[in-house]
């Protein structure tokens, strides 16, 4: 089964189906659509790179411990953060404590906010691996979305040498995917066209 229909009729992305409210509003409202404000951007990059070895769901259900542990997104306050915030994260049970990845998305704010420098935003920075406007697939089948792209290598090598971590292919594709540099929704997802 591609599809699930439980949307009165309308066709969702099989990696949608069975899960909660919460997960299917982030399905049905947010993942594939254009983003180009850098403070969701940064928010992306910090849930993607928490989710490494981790559910998705896992990450939905922390979002809003995320949001409040981390400055509401905010790259510069984060930026900021130093040992002591460190290990006040690492005892926050709202995010995943992990060492690495909170340290992660520290230096990851610090070079979010460079690139920001030298690009005007890391929005115009990170549209320029897809050409200034999304790339549109045409999946039929679940199985045929890929993990990678050219473009998420591209981007990944680039992101690597700024300083940038957890930003492996694998992670930066699914950030494409979420801020809408890639439509990767099924053509018979109610949300295909939506994205377009």
């Amino acid at each position: 089964m591609s599809a699930d229909t439980s949307r009165g009729g309308s066709a969702r992305c099989a990696w949608a189906e069975g899960h909660d409210g919460q997960y299917l509003a982030y399905h049905d409202t947010e993942w594939g659509v254009p983003v180009h404000e850098d403070a969701k951007h940064f928010e992306f990059l910090v849930l993607e790179g928490a989710q490494a070895g981790l559910s998705w769901s896992t990450i939905l259900r922390k979002r809003a411990g995320y949001r409040r542990a981390f400055a509401e997104f905010d790259a510069a306050r984060v930026a900021r953060f130093n040992r002591r915030s460190i290990e006040r994260l690492l005892a926050d049970p709202g995010i995943v404590r992990n060492r690495l990845k909170v340290e992660a998305a520290i230096t990851n704010a610090r070079a979010f906010l460079a690139v920001g420098e030298e690009f005007g935003s890391f929005d115009e920075y990170v549209w320029r691996f897809v050409g200034g406007a999304p790339i549109v697939n045409r999946w039929k089948r679940q199985k045929d979305v890929p993990a990678t792209s050219a473009e998420s290598d591209a981007l990944s090598k680039d992101l690597k040498s700024r300083s940038f971590k957890f930003v492996g292919s694998t992670i930066v594709y699914a950030h494409m995917q979420a801020t809408g540099l890639v439509n990767d929704h099924l053509v018979s997802c109610f949300r295909y066209r939506g994205c377009r």
